[in-house]
């Protein structure tokens, strides 16, 4: 079963930045597609950004655009949300999960922020404040 495991957040204030990471147990993250998604008190669930299998490719939520990175270690065994210049809005618990990955050509696939599996880890709290 893909089994993901997040870490790496914390308490910041608005301004400040987090890395969050996104491990696998058991088997290489390389070779799936992989979003982030975040859910806030009373909020549902939402995507915040997705890296393809194709290298460099990858998609923004419009909130988080310009402010987070995804990327993924040369091993593939790790996929990061490096978040800068955060906000009291980003605060939430951020789960990554496996995402649909679209074939565009041969050499090309793209991300969708879409989970392929309705099962979720225990997630890694931002919280942005003051």
């Amino acid at each position: 079963q893909l089994q993901l495991v997040e870490s790496g957040g914390g308490s910041v204030q608005p301004g400040g930045s987090l890395r969050l990471a996104c491990t696998a147990s058991g088997f290489t993250l390389a070779s799936r597609a992989i979003g982030w998604f975040r859910q806030a008190p009373g909020k549902e669930r939402e995507g915040v950004s997705c890296i393809s299998t194709t290298i460099g490719r990858s998609n923004y939520a419009d909130a988080v655009k310009g402010r987070f990175t995804i990327s993924r270690d040369s091993a593939g065994n790790t996929v990061y949300l490096q978040m800068n210049s955060l906000k009291p809005e980003d605060t939430a618990v951020y789960y990554c999960a496996a995402v649909q990955n679209i074939p565009i050509s041969s050499d090309l696939t793209l991300c969708v922020l879409k989970p392929i599996l309705d099962s979720w880890g225990q997630g890694t709290q931002v919280t942005v404040s003051s």
